[in-house]
C-alpha cells in the first residue's frame, strides 16, 4: 500500500538509533526525503538515505538554534517525529529527587513542546504531522515517576495540540510503545547481564511471549504520519501486545 510519503521532508528528532532510527528508515523506504537529529551523528555510511544534525536539545537556545539550522537545510517540514527520552532517579516518589523531576520533563516534555512551536509555522504551510514517541508508562502507573509524569504530560500535549491545531491543517498524533527490544536498549542489557530476570520480566509482563521490536513500533508510526492516517488526531496509540493489560 502506497502510504502517499513519497516526495515530503521528514525530520525526526532522536533518529540516530533504536525506535527513531526505525522510524527514520522507514520513512526513507516509503519515499520520504529524511533528516535525523541527535546528540551523536550516526557512523559515516550508517544512514545514506538520510542528512543528520548533530545537537543536544536540553536547552531552549540549543533548540531555536537547531530549528534555524534545519529551516536554512530542508526548508518546510511536512513530518516532524519527536522521539526524545530518557529517565533518572528512583523507582519510588517518596524518595525522586525535584531535580530530576525537572531534568526529566525538560527532555520529555518540555522539548517536543518547544520543537512543535519552533516548526509549527513549517508545519501549518505544509499541512504537515506532528508524532510523538511516549510510552505505556505515561497511560499507566508503572516504572519511575519523573518518567510517568513526563510522558503523561505528553499524552496530554497531543490531544491538547491536537484539537487546537487540526482546523489549522496539522494533525497531532502520539505512540505508546510498550517495552522494545532493539541493540542500543537498557532491555538489551538486561537480556545479556541478566538472562534469568529478562525471562522472568517477559513472563510475568508480556503476554506474547516477548519484548517488541523497533521496526513493529516503526510500522505503526510511518502509517500515522502519513496521509493515509488522516482520521487519527489528537490521540495515543498504544503499541505494546498487550503488555498494558497486564498492569
Amino acid at each position: 500500500m502506497d502510504l502517499g510519503l513519497a516526495g515530503k521532508t521528514a525530520l525526526v528528532v532522536g533518529g540516530t538509533k533504536g525506535i527513531g532510527l526505525a522510524i527514520a528508515r522507514g520513512l526513507a523506504e516509503e519515499g520520504a526525503r529524511v533528516a535525523v537529529a541527535g546528540r551523536s551523528s550516526p557512523p559515516d555510511g550508517a544512514m545514506p538515505w538520510a542528512s543528520s544534525f548533530r545537537a543536544d536539545l536540553t536547552t531552549e537556545e540549543a533548540r531555536e538554534g537547531f530549528a534555524r539550522a534545519v529551516s536554512e537545510e530542508l526548508g518546510d517540514v511536512d513530518v516532524l517525529v519527536v522521539t526524545l527520552g530518557g529517565s533518572l532517579g528512583t523507582g519510588e516518589f517518596r524518595t525522586a529527587k525535584l531535580e530530576d523531576f525537572r531534568r526529566v520533563m525538560e527532555l520529555n516534555f518540555f522539548a517536543p513542546l518547544h520543537l512543535t512551536k519552533l516548526f509549527l509555522p513549517s508545519l501549518e504551510r505544509r499541512k504537515g504531522v506532528v508524532l510523538y514517541v511516549g510510552s505505556i508508562w505515561g497511560l499507566e502507573a508503572g516504572g519511575k515517576p519523573a518518567y510517568n509524569a513526563a510522558k503523561a504530560a505528553l499524552a496530554s500535549l497531543t490531544k491538547m495540540a491536537g484539537r487546537e491545531l487540526l482546523p489549522l491543517g496539522v494533525r497531532v498524533v502520539g505512540i505508546a510503545p510498550g517495552s522494545i527490544l532493539h541493540p542500543t536498549s537498557s532491555w538489551k542489557r538486561m537480556e545479556e547481564n541478566d538472562p534469568q530476570g529478562f525471562a522472568a520480566f517477559v513472563h510475568a509482563n508480556l503476554p506474547a511471549g516477548r519484548l517488541g521490536t523497533a521496526e513493529e513500533v516503526a510500522a505503526v508510526a510511518v502509517f500515522l504520519a502519513s496521509p493515509r492516517a488522516s482520521w487519527v488526531a489528537a490521540t495515543t496509540v498504544v503499541v505494546d501486545g498487550g503488555q498494558s493489560l497486564r498492569f
